[in-house]
């Protein structure tokens, strides 16, 4: 089965937070404290002032602990690979925050529902980029398509710095 994923070149990420307005535009999330894609700020252990970027959304688990806790099956895998919200079923609940070990799923208080990164499930299905890919400026979020016995347990995220100011970091996938 071809899978999706999304890759991240942390050495191009400027922190423009490009990606995140594309993901709350295309989703029509007004608050300002819901995004499906984050933006995170990390610096250097040694307190050195120069910041790096940490683009962040869901990881699309296989097997995915928020699908396993959706008391009413609102959480789904669709083609490719693709955790999604059937907001028609969600009753907001919150277990699936409760199951998702990277904080990637937030509550909705104007829908009393979920939201998640679901890589604009509509756009793909119509072989579009998802919005986050396609408005980046600096080019550093890389959607591709995979045979699923490739995609890897861990993903190095952080490769090299400059004068080795960040160690490299390594999210586990579940």
């Amino acid at each position: 089965m071809k899978r999706v994923v999304m890759l991240i070149d942390l050495d191009r990420c400027i922190g423009c937070f490009s990606c995140e307005v594309a993901c709350k535009q295309d989703k029509g999330i007004e608050n300002i404290n819901i995004s499906p894609m984050k933006v995170f700020r990390l610096y250097s252990k040694d307190g050195n002032p120069e910041a790096l970027f940490f683009p962040i959304n869901c990881f699309h688990c296989d097997p995915a602990p928020c699908i396993i806790a959706c008391p009413t099956s609102a959480m789904r895998r669709g083609e490719k690979g693709i955790v999604y919200v059937d907001k028609n079923l969600c009753i907001g609940c919150k277990a699936c925050i409760i199951a998702c070990p990277y904080g990637a799923i937030t509550f909705n208080p104007v829908t009393m529902k979920v939201e998640k990164c679901d890589y604009c499930i509509e756009r793909v299905e119509k072989g579009l980029l998802p919005s986050c890919v396609s408005k980046c400026v600096t080019n550093c979020l890389y959607f591709v398509e995979t045979e699923e016995e490739n995609i890897p347990k861990e993903r190095h995220l952080i490769k090299r710095y400059k004068n080795n100011l960040f160690e490299d970091i390594y999210l586990k996938l579940a």
